[in-house]
């Protein structure tokens, strides 16, 4: 019964987790979310792994283990993301519009 409330625990917190890699990975967005965070929750999650080790707590060396998987995604997708929001900032107003692009409606040709 103790294992159980354990992994159930476990599982609950390891996919909040993957939801909140989920969604940055999805939007693409870094507003809202600290790179400490992932810093912090690798730090963590490593220093659970060896104490859970040393005390022999299955469960927690393997919950940890997928927790740390989670914090390094969840830092590589912030890292891609953090790039490419600083490319897309650093792009030309007008590189988007493509150079063959037609004139809007009621402008002249010549200008």
């Amino acid at each position: 019964m103790r294992e159980l409330i354990g992994w159930g625990s476990s599982l609950i917190l390891l996919l909040t987790l993957m939801r909140q890699v989920y969604s940055q990975w999805r939007t693409g967005a870094t507003a809202g979310v600290s790179r400490w965070l992932f810093i912090g929750q690798l730090a963590a999650s490593t220093g659970y792994v060896v104490y859970s080790f040393l005390l022999h707590n299955w469960v927690y060396v393997s919950s940890n283990i997928a927790i740390l998987a989670t914090a390094l995604v969840g830092e590589g997708i912030y890292l891609r993301n953090r790039k490419n929001a600083a490319r897309h900032a650093a792009a030309p107003a007008n590189a988007a519009a493509p150079a063959n692009a037609a004139a809007p409606a009621g402008a002249s040709a010549a200008a």
